[in-house]
């Protein structure tokens, strides 16, 4: 295995499972200063033990956070500031899907919290690392979920309505729409940002392994022999941030290392911009309420 990434350092959320975990032992392995993020502490570390042990790299590290506080993504992102002074991969792979919508601790619906408001705070918060990075890429994962969802900047934060998958369909679109307006706001810098799909992928992510009620579960089980890895479902993603091949692509919706046309919302230009405004007032409330 090349060590190519030797000297560069990659931030990922969404580490101890699935294609995180996949895509943070190929960095791993490749010589990368890893820190990855995890919320539970004892799986963190399991999951740092065994990257050390099968990469030979000791220069991977942890951060601990709740990504459906804001406050704590902020301040996470703060931790990381304080013990590296560049950046040149971020990663924001953390995510997650439920049965029905349902309201997390900052009072914004969870799904959205965790998909959309993560990201962007810790997108944000590491800006000034990112901007001035040479080449430093920002990589998230979206899904062809997108296609289904449907935001209304008004309703969408706090809504409780309608079902558990339109509501992660709907993340996974503001996933695209952020990807965009931050390329945008990238300009005069070499950073670049996109995102990806994975497609369907066997892990405990969603319907394999979790509860998402009869039909979907049916559906899941129905699809998972004919599922990807989690090493396959990686690919774009480890694409996205090290290959040079990559860096032609500003702003993007990547499928299997291809520029791919998502669903009319995410084309929006107007909305994204609004999206990000809207996103800046809901974090820095939501941090100003937890410092009360």
């Amino acid at each position: 295995m090349t060590q190519d990434l030797v000297g560069k350092v990659i931030l990922i959320t969404g580490a101890t499972d699935g294609i995180g975990k996949a895509a943070a032992t190929e960095f791993a392995r490749r010589g990368a200063t890893l820190t990855i993020v995890g919320r539970n502490k004892e799986k963190t570390e399991q999951v740092l033990a065994g990257l050390k042990a099968a990469s030979g790299n000791q220069n991977i590290d942890v951060l601990l956070c709740d990504l459906s506080r804001v406050a704590d993504v902020k301040r996470a992102a703060e931790d990381f500031k304080a013990r590296h002074d560049r950046l040149d991969v971020l990663v924001n792979n953390a995510g997650a899907t439920f049965k029905a919508p349902t309201m997390g601790p900052d009072g914004f619906e969870l799904t959205f919290a965790l998909n959309h408001l993560a990201y962007f705070q810790l997108t944000t918060s590491l800006l000034d690392l990112l901007r001035k990075t040479p080449g430093a890429r920002i990589v998230s994962t979206s899904s062809g979920m997108q296609a289904r969802g449907k935001l209304d900047l008004e309703k969408t934060p706090t809504s409780l309505n309608g079902s558990g998958p339109n509501a992660y369909a709907t993340s996974k679109l503001a996933n695209i729409l952020f990807t965009k307006e931050l390329q945008r706001r990238l300009g005069g810098t070499t950073a670049i940002a996109n995102c990806f799909e994975p497609g369907t992928v066997r892990t405990q992510f969603g319907g394999f392994g979790s509860d998402q009620g009869f039909l979907l579960n049916l559906v899941y089980s129905l699809a998972k022999p004919f599922a990807s890895t989690p090493e396959q479902g990686a690919d774009s993603l480890i694409w996205l941030a090290t290959s040079p091949d990559a860096t032609s692509l500003k702003g993007e919706y990547v499928s299997k290392r291809r520029p791919a046309r998502p669903q009319k919302q995410a084309l929006d230009a107007q909305l994204a911009a609004d999206l990000w405004t809207l996103s800046e007032k809901l974090c820095a409330e939501a941090v100003a309420r937890a410092a009360r």
